[in-house]
């Protein structure tokens, strides 16, 4: 079933189809947010605001937030339990 957690300014995501969420503030993201950006593989989620954190998806889209990461892991670690006791 699929799992959809708020990202921040009405914007959703499938936790499903997530692998990992990131802080954007190494080399190695930066340069994985520039390329996806090139690409058109990056979905722009912060609303003008500083991006706090990159999901990366499992089709190799970006998506970028401006909530923290604790806070989108801890969304996706809620529903998880909301599900598992349903």
């Amino acid at each position: 079933m699929n799992q959809l957690i708020h990202i921040g300014f009405g914007n959703i995501i499938n936790t499903n189809k997530m692998i990992a969420i990131v802080t954007p503030d190494s080399a190695p993201v930066k340069r994985l947010v520039q390329k996806a950006k090139e690409t058109g593989m990056a979905i722009d989620a912060t609303q003008g605001r500083k991006t706090k954190a990159v999901l990366v998806m499992e089709n190799g889209q970006v998506v970028l937030s401006a909530l923290l990461p604790e806070t989108i892991a801890g969304r996706a670690q809620a529903e998880k339990v909301e599900d598992d006791e349903a």
